[in-house]
């Protein structure tokens, strides 16, 4: 069984490596903001991420601050993000059918003429 500590660093990770498919130009405080974490801890994943070789530094050629680096995803964090992006959609359906099956039974407990929806 996977720990929640795990899972929930799974998903920032998740995140993470999606913004950066799509926009490989965001700046790490872009990246903190969009996630919901602190500036220092996106450089400390990015960097993991870089280790790991799942994520390359490039310049970001049409900054005007040279010093802007552009997060590109390697082919092995391509392949690391569709497996993860499958363990993330497996496990947000079994959280949306047990909170699903949670607010059919509190509606009974109401009674079906007192559906909110």
């Amino acid at each position: 069984m996977t720990s929640k500590r795990t899972m929930l660093q799974e998903d920032t990770h998740f995140r993470v490596l999606r913004l950066l498919q799509e926009n490989p130009e965001m700046s790490q405080r872009e990246l903190a903001a969009a996630v919901g974490v602190s500036v220092g801890g996106i450089h400390y994943m990015l960097n993991a991420l870089i280790e790991k070789g799942l994520v390359k530094l490039g310049n970001f050629t049409a900054a005007e601050d040279k010093r802007r680096y552009a997060y590109v995803l390697t082919p092995k964090g391509i392949k690391e993000k569709s497996l993860i992006t499958s363990r993330f959609l497996r496990r947000k359906l079994t959280e949306y059918e047990a909170l699903k099956a949670e607010i059919d039974a509190l509606y009974n407990e109401l009674g079906e003429t007192q559906r909110l929806d």
